[in-house]
């Protein structure tokens, strides 16, 4: 979801330009049969520690296909649909951070990707992997968040109410299925990740559009303060990074491989 909703109209139209658009698969995307149902995903395998993926509200692994290929040339790299998304069967459980969270790790698990892990969330999905690194912060090597939404996205004026007819109008034509259902449940997932510690003695890189203003880069601001002595970089960007500034995401990526590489180096 956007970090501001007000203006919200060019980060949907860029949405559903991408969805249109984004058809051409990932590098290695495939449909499998995993534990009882259709997932659709993109997986490479290196020697290297594992770069997972996950997709902001409404968007697909295609999000990241100006990001993936360069990173997927020497590193093991998967990114994937989430129930209900692409090729990825829909599920009956509730749509919130804890059961995405668990649905991930099982199906990294269910590949035989082992930790530690570099996380690479957009957007909502951002915030996704802001509860995976906190509850599971012995698998995580580095965090990076691409325009992350806040826990308390929709406090005060991100409040959906607070958006105009039109805002809310696209909200309903584009966000449906299981994309409404994340939505719905956005603030018990933002709840689920405050409840946590933070992630400490890891790095955490916080790429931030700054093409907004107002109440959204206050919690642009304060997703870095989340996290601190995380590295915070202001991007020339919208909301979609990954598509206008892909160069800052693999830049990140490769910091946080090169902090992996040192750190399993020294511990051998």
């Amino acid at each position: 979801i956007g970090m501001k909703i007000r203006p919200l109209s060019k980060s949907m139209a860029v949405l559903l330009v991408a969805l249109l658009t984004g058809c051409a698969s990932l590098p290695n995307s495939t449909t499998e049969k995993i534990n009882d149902r259709q997932t659709e995903f993109a997986l490479t395998q290196h020697d290297t520690v594992p770069v997972v993926f996950e997709n902001g509200l409404g968007g697909r692994m295609e999000w990241w296909k100006e990001v993936l290929p360069e990173i997927s040339k020497d590193t093991t790299t998967f990114a994937y649909n989430r129930p209900g998304y692409g090729n990825s069967d829909p599920v009956s459980t509730p749509r919130d951070g804890s059961h995405i969270v668990e649905e991930l790790r099982t199906l990294l698990h269910s590949k035989d990707l082992k930790p530690p892990y570099i996380l690479v969330g957009h957007s909502l999905g951002g915030l996704y992997l802001q509860l995976f690194a906190r509850r599971y912060s012995a698998e995580i090597s580095a965090l990076i968040l691409v325009d992350s939404t806040h826990p308390q996205q929709l406090d005060g004026e991100g409040a959906l109410e607070k958006q105009s007819f039109l805002v809310r109008g696209m909200l309903g034509v584009l966000v449906t299925g299981s994309a409404k259902d994340e939505l719905d449940l956005l603030p018990q997932t933002g709840k689920q990740v405050l409840d946590l510690p933070t992630l400490s003695n890891k790095p955490v890189f916080v790429l931030s559009a700054s093409k907004v203003a107002d109440d959204a880069n206050e919690k642009r601001k304060d997703v870095a303060r989340l996290y601190p002595g995380s590295k915070q970089v202001w991007v020339d960007s919208g909301h979609a990074i990954p598509l206008e500034k892909p160069e800052s995401v693999i830049t990140a990526i490769h910091e946080a491989l090169r902090f992996s590489h040192a750190h399993r180096s020294g511990s051998k």
